[in-house]
């Protein structure tokens, strides 16, 4: 009886994960509808004099076209990248033409290790804020989705803070 009753416990067991792993593979391939729902665009930014406040949008980005050398480049402002890091073709067409020779910097990305071309921008504007001398990178369009405004920007202000979806920025 006991040997029975061992006999059926292992088969639920066996049968209850199985169906567990079943669920939760059926469960990932549903199609999501917030990865179906149009993200909600950020709020635009507020400047004030020297300091700006972003929104975050819905993919809790913070999104801002700033002036780079008299030139409109969009960027998400990214804590985690040292350098302000740019794409290729925002670069070219704001003046900024590295040659292959020029791509000497190794960087680690999540896609693994790529050449990168360093660059040195006379000037960031961001509202009322200016920075000058800003250090960056500049990356082969595909290694990239989008501009990053990095530390070597972000370092160079007063101060900068995020609480409650709204990032402030201060010179």
């Amino acid at each position: 009886m006991i040997r029975l009753l061992m006999i059926l416990a292992a088969i639920l067991l066996v049968g209850g994960g199985t169906l567990t792993r079943f669920l939760d593979s059926a469960v990932t391939a549903m199609p999501s509808k917030a990865v179906a729902a149009k993200p909600e665009p950020a709020r635009p930014p507020v400047a004030s004099g020297r300091t700006m406040t972003l929104s975050s949008g819905r993919d809790s980005h913070y999104e801002v076209t700033a002036r780079v050398d008299g030139g409109p480049v969009d960027f998400i402002v990214d804590t985690g990248a040292t350098l302000v890091i740019l794409r290729e073709s925002d670069a070219a067409r704001i003046g900024i033409r590295p040659s292959r020779a020029d791509y000497t910097a190794t960087v680690s990305t999540a896609n693994g290790k790529i050449k990168a071309a360093p660059a040195n921008l006379d000037r960031v504007e961001l509202g009322g804020i200016t920075v000058y001398d800003v250090r960056a990178l500049v990356l082969p369009d595909e290694a990239l989705w989008r501009n990053l405004l990095g530390m070597s920007f972000l370092s160079r202000l007063k101060r900068y803070e995020v609480a409650n979806g709204r990032m402030v920025l201060e010179q």
